[in-house]
């Protein structure tokens, strides 16, 4: 399945899902102090994108070295896709990382695994695997699918009281409604480069 730079950028949004993540953002820096948020917010978003950007280049030598073709990539990464977005639809909303009290989030849950997660990376693993020709088309869709993730954290909390948790979590399973139609359809054309060549 070929992309261009708008399908990248809307998948790789799909995959990263700011909306999705809004809760776990708020209770993993409910005990950060407010003055400090925006840093941390910022300083999160830069560490996964900078974890993104080294798998998406080093994406190739990662396959040779492996000895992984791009068919079990494309199929492995669909089916990484497909849980998380069955996940989506089907969560109660409920954190799934524990936020130790007093501490300050560094890396991880926010950065990894929550926005540079196993999805995010076989993303754009695959990406740059598929059509590494357009590497800079890639890196630019990545730029600017963080770059809304960053403007959606920073405003985490007045996202939250002008839509309210009910169409946010609307939002994050129509999200993971398209992200399952997209991760079908990964699998099979990673099934149909296998059989048909």
């Amino acid at each position: 399945m070929d992309h261009t730079f708008l399908s990248a950028f809307i998948l790789l949004l799909l995959v990263l899902d700011p909306f999705g993540s809004l809760p776990i953002f708020i209770s993993v820096m409910r005990g950060v102090a407010p003055e400090r948020r925006r840093w941390v917010a910022l300083r999160e978003v830069v560490l996964a994108f900078v974890a993104l950007l080294v798998f998406m280049l080093a994406g190739d030598a990662f396959l040779r070295v492996m000895h992984l073709s791009e068919r079990s990539l494309e199929v492995a990464g669909g089916v990484i896709l497909l849980m998380i977005s069955i996940r989506m639809i089907f969560s109660s909303g409920e954190s799934i990382y524990a936020a130790e009290g007093g501490r300050e989030p560094f890396i991880f849950p926010l950065a990894i695994p929550l926005m540079a997660g196993p999805s995010a990376m076989a993303t754009v693993l695959l990406l740059a695997a598929r059509q590494p020709e357009r590497l800079v088309e890639w890196v630019g869709a990545l730029t600017a699918a963080m770059a809304v993730c960053g403007l959606v954290l920073l405003a985490a909390d007045r996202i939250r009281r002008l839509l309210g948790d009910s169409v946010v979590n609307a939002l994050e399973k129509l999200m993971g409604l398209v992200l399952t139609a997209i991760s079908v359809e990964m699998i099979l054309a990673g099934l149909k480069r296998y059989f048909l060549g």
